[in-house]
């Protein structure tokens, strides 16, 4: 799915229109796009539509943040630029299964990463323009994606 965003209001209203989807089910969303694109800002609306009241920041040198939802699940944001080229496990698995788990640079953590994620690039345009593609890969992922077209 290919959806066009305009400004910054709209990157916002997306990630609330994907936290209403996602609220108490666990899932794992990979968020990727080049620096500056906006998957920063698009975690921290995330993370605040579910709940999360402490400030979300790039978790880039500390690699793992984790934060609480307002239902009480955890809410993991992984930033894994600074894992390319590591082969060994990381030991995320807990994060995966357990309440929301965004990770930024999902692609340096591929072999890792489980089945069932909900895949979401954003290509920057000029100014506050984007393009967002989004993609299930699993039963439940698939079912985020066509509730949003819906």
């Amino acid at each position: 799915m290919r959806i066009e965003i305009h400004s910054i209001e709209e990157t916002r209203e997306f990630a609330r229109k994907i936290a209403k989807l996602i609220e108490n089910h666990p899932l794992v969303i990979t968020l990727d796009g080049d620096l500056g694109a906006g998957k920063t800002t698009w975690t921290k609306e995330l993370g605040k539509a579910l709940g999360v009241k402490n400030v979300i920041n790039s978790p880039t040198f500390t690699i793992l943040k984790s934060y609480k939802q307002g239902n009480g699940q955890p809410f993991h944001h992984i930033d894994a630029y600074r894992l390319e080229g590591i082969s060994q496990d990381l030991g995320f698995e807990d994060c995966f299964d357990e309440g929301i788990c965004v990770i930024e640079w999902s692609h340096f953590i591929e072999d890792q990463l489980p089945e069932d994620r909900l895949c979401i690039s954003i290509e920057e345009g000029m100014d506050e323009n984007r393009v967002i593609t989004m993609e299930g890969r699993g039963w439940f992922s698939n079912q985020i994606v066509e509730a949003y077209h819906d």
